[in-house]
This record gives structure tokens, C-alpha cells and sequence, in this order.
């Protein structure tokens, strides 16, 4: 896909609705995904992508350290919406890591390590192993500076088509979506990589 390809096909999708994106999208690629991790309006992604294709993989990177509501919310969504979850774990225990590296600050180079095992590593094996074409993120415009670079679609650095149905959508219109399709929303989310709520993830910056 060339950049004058994407610029054409972003003019298309701006005033579509997330399902419409979601079926062109599925109706583009052959092997489409979906990421989560359960934080605020994961739940709209999710639905949208089911309505489109209702066994797409979700595919659940679990670092380990989420709150208990948060797990909570997942097994509620899961349910909800009938997720075909692939879930990815880190190779090392919470409990392990405790002892060996605990969660770094963020200006302490085993920071570095740590997001590589709790968030890096699991999401690299699932791509590595599920082989997308597509993959559906709930990425948003005003989140970091990365991502307002971005647009509904975008390539990574594997050429994968990364696909954002609500990049263009604020907290409030998402408030909206989730109440019109009785969703429900999780705000007790913790990310130990990133510390700082507008602080890049890692995931689509490597």
C-alpha cells in the first residue's frame, strides 16, 4: 500500500462509521485481529469488530499486573460479546519478577527490560505466530504525539495495516457509543510500563 493509496483511502473512511471501517478493513485483508487490553473503551473496539466478524482473534497481551476489576471487566466483556480470546502472557511469573526486577521507575534502564517481558515480548510471539495482515487497535488522535501522526489507517514497520475505527472519536462520543450499544466501561486500569497516562506504550512504536 503507497502513502498516496492510504491518503485515498483515509478520505474514504473519515466520515464512515466504526462498523463500516471495521467491515472494509476485514473485507480488505485475509487474516484480521484485534488487540485489547481491557483499559477505558476497549469494549467499543471490541464490539465493532465482532458486529464485523464475529470469530475474529482478540488477541489479550495480560502483563500480569492488571487490578482486579480490570479482570473482572475482561471476563464480563468476554462474555458479552462471545471473544474468540487468544490470550499472551510474559514467560516469567509476577511473583518471579517481584524477587528478580519488581516494576522499574521509569527513568531506571531495567525499565527498558521490564516493558520488553511484560508487554513486548507477548504482543512480538502473538504477531509472530497469528501472522496478520490487519490488525484492529483502538488507537486515538490526541493520546501521544505518535498517534496523531496517524490516521484511521496506517502501516506499521512490518507492513501489517493497522486500522483504527475511532481515531477520530472523543471521550465523550465514546460515552455515547458505549451507552447506545450497553457497553460498559473499566477506568481501574493500571499499565505498569507506561507511568505517565500520555506516555507512548511501546507496542506502536516498535
Amino acid at each position: 500500500m503507497t502513502t498516496e493509496e492510504l491518503t485515498e483511502i483515509n478520505l474514504q473512511l473519515r466520515d464512515k462509521t466504526p462498523l463500516e471501517i471495521c467491515k472494509w478493513a476485514i473485507a480488505y485483508g485475509k487474516n484480521p485481529i484485534v488487540t485489547t487490553n481491557f483499559r477505558p473503551y476497549e469494549a467499543a473496539i471490541l464490539y465493532a469488530c465482532v458486529n464485523a466478524n464475529p470469530t475474529i482473534p482478540v488477541v489479550w497481551c495480560d502483563s500480569g499486573y492488571n487490578t482486579p476489576a480490570t479482570y473482572m471487566h475482561a471476563e464480563s466483556v468476554i462474555e458479552k460479546l462471545q471473544l474468540n480470546i487468544q490470550l499472551y502472557v510474559p514467560k516469567q511469573t509476577v511473583a518471579h519478577r517481584a524477587v528478580t526486577l519488581g516494576i522499574p521507575e521509569i527513568d531506571d534502564p531495567n525499565h527498558v527490560v521490564f516493558t520488553e517481558q511484560v508487554k513486548l515480548e507477548p504482543f512480538k510471539r502473538a504477531m509472530s505466530e497469528l501472522q496478520p495482515d490487519v490488525w484492529f487497535t483502538n488507537l486515538r488522535k490526541g493520546q501521544t504525539a505518535l498517534r496523531d501522526s496517524l490516521d484511521i489507517v496506517s502501516l506499521d514497520k512490518n507492513n501489517v495495516i493497522k486500522v483504527s475505527p475511532f481515531y477520530y472519536y472523543s471521550d465523550t462520543e465514546l460515552d455515547v457509543y458505549l451507552e447506545e450499544n450497553v457497553l460498559p466501561n473499566e477506568f481501574n486500569y493500571f499499565d505498569p510500563t507506561k507511568v505517565l497516562e500520555h506516555r507512548e506504550c511501546g507496542l506502536h512504536s516498535n
